[in-house]
């Protein structure tokens, strides 16, 4: 049975002085698939702004945003409503061949996976593939299904979660040594893990369901993290399967609360906003952002 939801995302940026502003990216749009079916959506923005609409090389909607004159503050509230149709994780069966680790991509497919399968950051001294080793079993086959559900829960068990507002994303040896970060540093971090171990994936962002914000009830043996502004995950290709969505903040695999937007190769090409101003160095006060997730009672 399908799901709906009505989402509001609210971005509010202040100066102290009046200031003028640039080019803006808005990535905020669902993306349209056969699990995923966006029914309306609104994007106001003050100051007044010219707007349009393209696809990114990823095909995701991105809204060019040019706002007119100068101000104190830059508001862009997006909303919509969307449908979400729940896939059981049972119903996503492997091909055969990919069943195990290690796996061979046919040609086809790794023309396609080149940039999710090739490592994005450095491990010099082996680190990171220790690291991904670990959840490799050495007297008997690995389940490519396990292995990656293995990973997905150790993250959040492991590592402390800690938000952060400002831009950027901790390499995963950085967030190995800290032992801590956010939705999208422990994204990139199982990203770049099971890379190593053939599997191709993917950044994606976009929002969190959490019951325990909409109705005051969290969901029956799920607590979530994250929730009330944009979240992080990942994508992995499983061949039969496609693209299977893990998140290690909440050790969510293929979960209706997960509400995808942007899907990239890395993070920094999926930022929710991104955009500059000019005026005085020194008026820059700050940036609020809030997400408002809502279930629509059938």
């Amino acid at each position: 049975m399908a799901i709906q939801y009505d989402i509001t995302h609210t971005t509010v940026y202040r100066y102290r002085t009046p200031v003028t502003f640039g080019l803006h990216r808005v990535m905020f749009r669902p993306r349209d698939s056969h699990d995923l079916r966006v029914l309306a959506t609104d994007l106001e923005v003050s100051p007044q702004a010219y707007v349009r609409m393209i696809q990114d090389p990823h095909s995701n909607s991105v809204a060019l945003v040019q706002p007119m004159g100068e101000a104190t503050e830059l508001r862009i509230v997006c909303s919509f409503t969307i449908e979400h149709v729940p896939t059981p994780l049972n119903e996503l069966a492997l091909e055969p061949s990919a069943e195990l680790l290690p796996f061979a991509y046919s040609v086809q497919e790794r023309l396609d996976l080149e940039h999710y399968l090739r490592p994005h950051h450095d491990d010099p001294d082996g680190t990171l593939i220790r690291w991904a080793h670990q959840f490799l079993h050495t007297d008997q086959p690995n389940s490519t299904r396990e292995v990656l559900t293995r990973m997905n829960a150790h993250i959040g068990q492991s590592l402390r979660y800690v938000a952060r507002d400002e831009e950027g994303t901790q390499t995963p040896l950085q967030t190995l040594a800290l032992g801590s970060g956010s939705c999208r540093d422990y994204a990139l971090l199982m990203m770049e893990a099971a890379r190593r171990l053939g599997v191709a994936t993917r950044f994606v962002s976009g929002y969190l369901y959490d019951a325990a914000l909409d109705t005051g009830e969290a969901e029956p043996g799920q607590a979530v993290t994250g929730s009330g502004s944009t979240h992080a995950w990942l994508h992995a290709y499983l061949p039969g399967a496609g693209w299977i969505a893990f998140d290690p903040t909440n050790n969510l695999m293929a979960s209706t609360q997960l509400i995808r937007v942007g899907v990239a190769r890395d993070p920094a090409l999926a930022a929710p906003i991104s955009g500059s101003w000019y005026g005085d160095a020194e008026a820059y006060e700050g940036l609020e952002a809030s997400v408002v997730v809502r279930r629509v009672s059938s």
